[in-house]
């Protein structure tokens, strides 16, 4: 970059004029819609109008300040239903406030919290305001005192609140659920709230105490996964985040198809749409093809790994980059191993990170919660007479797609 004689910057710096500041530049228009977090306008919502206005029935009452139902969404990844709830929340504070009422609603991602107080605190720094007079530190009080000033801002400024709980399943226990649902019972605060609970596992309601189920009700929704059709239409709504004709006329059928074929996830067709997007800005290629979707897919398995392991512990990680060095050693991808054996191999990658081993016990936690994300599976066995039962592991993801997460230092010699 040059610099004029009085300090004042004249000149762009070369290293960075590859960026677009507006998301704009040859291939892209609005890069924003190929975000996953993007949440779309209500014409570009596909197949889910039954789900919209059966979510709006059940927490309807809120936008007049009278009790909501609570839900549980179940559905795979990609299926919806964080879009929907969103959706369907904004729309609700929307009416709400035409109706002179105030309306709370927040969304706390529970894959990122660590626990009960890093939820509760996360829902009371979103919806306070200058006017509560409460502060919510992000530490040094404790969980109870969380919940009080929770109740402090509910109580001086909403007249109901709208809380949804994303990936509830990674919570440590229900205790939360709990809590928030018979807040209003336990005369903690007296402003209605409902709780739309979105789980990847249908049977979390199995997983709930008993006095949870009873306090939340039984009001489920399933979403199944997209078909091709819906994906090409959930693809072709957000074809406007490309300049046009950039996007060759087969690449959004196929990205369609690709991921009907392998998930009916949405967020992976939009992801990989986006990857392919990426590779023709970076390479210099002015269309987006159907050959750069191949070359963008693993980039975007990359991405999904990622976005799956980030509340994950360290060494978390470290366990999985065992498991994919002894899966990537082997000529059939689908074998199974036992503990023990990735233990050994999860000490050689903990060296070549420079960090201390965990006991086998706390790797068979982690195991546990890698196989309940459907990163791998795991399967218990019986050694037959005298020799006990023990539990195997296969990884469910291309070895390659794990080492491409943490380059150079994932990979071990598993030969020893």
């Amino acid at each position: 970059m040059e610099q004029s004689e009085d300090g004042d910057l004249d000149a762009g710096d070369e290293l960075f004029e590859e960026v677009d500041g507006d998301g704009k530049g040859e291939i892209f228009a609005n890069r924003e819609l190929l975000n996953i977090d993007h949440v779309p306008d209500e014409n570009r919502i596909v197949g889910r109008d039954e789900h919209i206005t059966e979510l709006a029935n059940e927490i309807g009452p809120a936008v007049t300040g009278s009790p909501p139902n609570s839900v549980i969404l179940y559905g795979k990844t990609g299926s919806g239903k964080s879009l929907v709830a969103n959706h369907v929340m904004e729309r609700a504070r929307r009416e709400a406030q035409r109706r002179d009422r105030r309306l709370a609603t927040v969304t706390v991602d529970c894959a990122q919290s660590r626990g009960e107080a890093d939820t509760v605190q996360t829902i009371a720094d979103k919806i306070n305001r200058p006017t509560s007079g409460v502060t919510v530190p992000t530490r040094g009080i404790s969980t109870n005192e969380y919940y009080n000033r929770l109740w402090q801002i509910l109580g001086t400024e909403y007249d109901a609140a709208l809380i949804t709980l994303d990936e509830v399943d990674r919570l440590s226990d229900d205790d939360i659920l709990m809590i928030l649902s018979r807040a209003r019972e336990a005369g903690k605060v007296d402003v209605p709230i409902g709780i739309i609970s979105i789980s990847n596992k249908v049977n979390f309601r199995e997983q709930m105490t008993e006095r949870v189920k009873s306090s939340l009700g039984h009001n489920e929704m399933i979403f199944d996964p997209y078909g091709g059709e819906q994906l090409r239409q959930i693809l072709e709504n957000r074809k406007d985040a490309f300049q046009e004709d950039v996007l060759t006329s087969g690449v959004i059928p196929k990205t369609a198809a690709l991921a009907a074929q392998r998930h009916g996830d949405a967020r992976k067709a939009i992801r990989l749409l986006r990857h392919a997007g990426d590779y023709a800005k970076t390479n210099n290629i002015g269309t987006v093809k159907e050959s750069h979707l191949e070359l963008a897919q693993e980039q975007a398995e990359v991405e999904r790994l990622k976005e799956l392991i980030s509340g994950l512990p360290p060494h978390s990680k470290y366990v999985l980059y065992a498991l994919a060095n002894l899966t990537d050693g082997t000529t059939n991808s689908d074998d199974w191993f036992r503990t023990t054996v990735i233990y050994d191999v999860y000490e050689e990658v903990c060296k070549a990170e420079a960090t201390d081993t965990l006991t086998t016990d706390t790797i068979r936690g982690l195991l546990n919660e890698l196989a309940f994300l459907e990163i791998t599976e795991s399967n218990q066995e019986h050694g037959g007479m005298g020799k006990g039962t023990y539990k195997e592991h296969r990884l469910l993801w291309d070895p390659n797609v794990v080492f491409k997460m943490n380059p150079g230092s994932a990979q071990v010699d598993t030969d020893r």
